[in-house]
């Protein structure tokens, strides 16, 4: 690999010259900008972590396309096993974090890309596949970081792509040449996207025949002409970038992803670098094995994030003095239960992983969907109770510009003192950190991320195999079995 460490990671993005605004102003080098920063950071850890003996098992992979030894996010499943170190992985990468390390989408959109692609070349006879076994061997030799553009803004939701008023509002082809391409449009809350080397572009949802333009798979450097991209707000931020570091609750990484708008502005992409073009038949596809990979991702990631959060509370508890008591200890173990048996989700559905025709491993989607599903309760219940127990403190707690202040300095160190011995500082500092845990950009991504809550009931709803199930208690309760129209119709998963 040609990347290897966190260091070559972040030269490597100085190497690049993408297009990024922030607050109406341009940013010149995402490693050392206070609001990309950190994100920077975070991603870093997923190079850093392969160089561990104790994490390189996880982190690496050896490729099924040359045999050599690659980073886990630039892999495609190959097995079981494969499905369950990633989802170890992930979790260790949540502890070592407290935040999104970004490269999840890029890895899942590989995944998803491949399975698919393969099919289509079945079907239409394209050449699909092998341009894109050419592009993933150059990012798995060079270990490069992929941002899988998957969410449109989709404009007037009512309306297909082909029928919105501005057909921009999803990402399409606006004219075909003979060498490549050139796409117009927009993808949304593109995590990790300012601190890539390479864009996935996939569709966004399924698609009909009028759609056609909006069927496109391809990929492109992050830094490509026509190629914008403007990078969001978070909770705190302000604290963030004015460097105010106890403040900030995690000085080192971000509080969620990084996310931006990413522009694409008659963009060219190069016949080789195209890998669906017009392929209607296959775009709900994509996106129904994109999400799958996605959601089980987060009974994983998130579940890091559970131990770091459980962790701090149970910490600052023992500062508060409280850790004795029987409903502090409930409530403690209350969220041990919920992350562990949220990361039980996560290991299930990928144990029961099954391979797609390509020979890719895919997650089974069923228990995938129930994991996120649990995911937008699960954490929001270990969030409410990490500030429960905290108390109020962390709504008011005083800046660190006070706590240096020569005239109040020593009246917050005074009273916002906790157990002798344990300086203020570590009570201030923890007290932070669960307050950026548990705040309004953090928990949004985990309701919102890889979907919506009811986008996961929809496709429960769908595998929930109701008329199998009808048969069953009718058997049981005696009732003829006879030829009835079957009211719910199944998701015809093509891998099972």
């Amino acid at each position: 690999m040609k990347i290897k460490t966190g260091s070559e990671y972040m030269s490597s993005l100085q190497a690049t010259n993408p297009v990024i605004y922030y607050k109406g102003e341009k940013i010149e080098d995402v490693t050392v900008h206070p609001a990309t920063a950190p994100h920077v950071r975070a991603a870093a850890m997923t190079y850093a972590l392969a160089s561990q003996d104790e994490y390189h098992d996880l982190a690496t992979a050896t490729s099924h396309l040359t045999g050599r030894e690659i980073s886990r996010f630039t892999h495609v499943h190959q097995n079981v096993e494969d499905l369950i170190k990633k989802v170890k992985l992930l979790r260790v990468l949540g502890q070592k974090t407290g935040t999104c390390f970004q490269r999840c989408v890029g890895f899942d959109g590989i995944n998803a890309t491949y399975a698919t692609v393969y099919e289509i070349d079945k079907k239409h006879g394209t050449n699909y596949l092998e341009r894109f076994k050419k592009w993933l061997i150059r990012i798995q030799d060079e270990n490069l970081m992929v941002v899988g553009a998957m969410t449109d803004p989709k404009g007037d939701r009512s309306k297909s792509p082909a029928d919105q008023p501005d057909p921009d509002q999803y990402v399409h082809v606006v004219e075909r040449r003979d060498d490549g391409i050139v796409i117009r449009g927009a993808k949304v809350h593109m995590t990790g996207a300012v601190n890539s080397h390479e864009i996935l572009v996939m569709p966004t949802a399924a698609m009909n025949e009028a759609s056609k333009d909006y069927a496109v798979i391809c990929s492109l450097p992050i830094d490509a002409p026509g190629v914008t991209m403007i990078f969001g707000r978070q909770a705190n931020d302000s604290r963030r970038d004015l460097q105010e570091n106890l403040d900030v609750g995690k000085p080192s990484f971000g509080v969620v992803g990084g996310e931006a708008v990413l522009v694409f502005e008659d963009v060219f992409v190069p016949r080789e670098n195209v890998y669906m073009d017009g392929e209607t038949d296959f775009s709900g596809l994509i996106v129904h094995r994109f999400a799958a990979h996605h959601r089980a991702n987060y009974g994983a990631c998130k579940t890091g994030l559970m131990d770091v959060l459980t962790g701090a509370v149970t910490y600052l508890a023992q500062i508060q003095g409280t850790a004795k008591g029987s409903h502090v200890r409930d409530k403690v173990t209350e969220m041990i239960h919920l992350s562990e048996t949220l990361y039980s989700s996560s290991i299930a559905c990928s144990a029961e992983g099954v391979p797609t025709p390509s020979g890719a491993y895919m997650v089974d989607t069923m228990l995938a969907n129930v994991c996120k599903q649990n995911v937008t309760r699960f954490h929001f219940e270990v969030a409410r109770l990490a500030v429960d127990l905290a108390g109020g403190f962390i709504a008011t707690l005083p800046s660190e510009h006070d706590l240096r202040n020569e005239d109040v300095g020593h009246l917050v160190k005074k009273y916002f003192s906790g157990v002798e011995g344990i300086p203020v500082e570590d009570r201030m500092k923890i007290g932070r950190l669960i307050e950026a845990m548990t705040g309004g950009t953090a928990m949004v991504e985990s309701m919102h991320g890889a979907g919506s809550p009811q986008a996961q009931r929809i496709m429960i709803f769908r595998e929930g195999k109701l008329n199998e199930k009808i048969k069953l208690a009718k058997a049981l309760a005696g009732i003829p079995s006879r030829k009835e129209k079957e009211v719910y119709p199944q998701l015809i998963s093509r891998e099972k």
